[in-house]
């Protein structure tokens, strides 16, 4: 009898259970962050700092607002916050800049700016849920662009996109 008793294995306690997992998930958190640390090592100090400061060629004429130009020919527009048509409780905060061909005209990237906000008091939430209808957004917005600028901008980069 007491032979039999010895044979069947006895369940592992849960105390191992537990630091089995503990050690696995400390193990594949380490190895996520060596993972993400080689595939996007953080910027150097230097691009960072630069940043920080205000474009030091941004225009404030009167009646344009301010716009950030950089020597490669891109315009960061002001963030455009309103409501979706349909629901109209919904919002949309859109960011985007422009790449131009050549040199920057802040007064046509004022003029896309206020184009891209009327539109998007056009567009419900249905439209652009998903990632098929934000590629059609993209899509919408980029032919806009290109109709209002007559092909002076080269691309539209979209910054961030955020419906509250």
């Amino acid at each position: 009898m007491e032979e039999l008793d010895s044979a069947t294995p006895k369940p592992p306690s849960k105390v191992l259970t537990i630091a089995v997992v503990a050690v696995l998930t400390l193990v594949a958190g380490g190895g996520g962050w060596l993972v993400g640390d080689l595939l996007a090592p953080p910027p150097p100090k230097a691009q960072v700092e630069a940043t920080k400061e205000p474009a030091a060629n941004a225009t404030g004429e009167e009646g344009v607002p301010k716009v950030a130009t950089e020597a490669n020919g891109v315009v960061q527009l002001e963030p455009i916050t309103t409501n979706l048509a349909y629901p109209s409780e919904n919002w949309i905060r859109l960011e985007v800049a422009l790449q131009f061909d050549g040199a920057p005209d802040p007064k046509l990237a004022e003029q896309i700016h206020q184009d891209i906000a009327a539109y998007l008091k056009t567009v419900s939430l249905q439209q652009i849920q998903g990632p098929r209808g934000f590629q059609y957004l993209r899509d919408d917005i980029q032919e806009r662009v290109d109709l209002r600028s007559d092909g002076r901008v080269t691309n539209v980069m979209f910054r961030t996109f955020v419906i509250q």
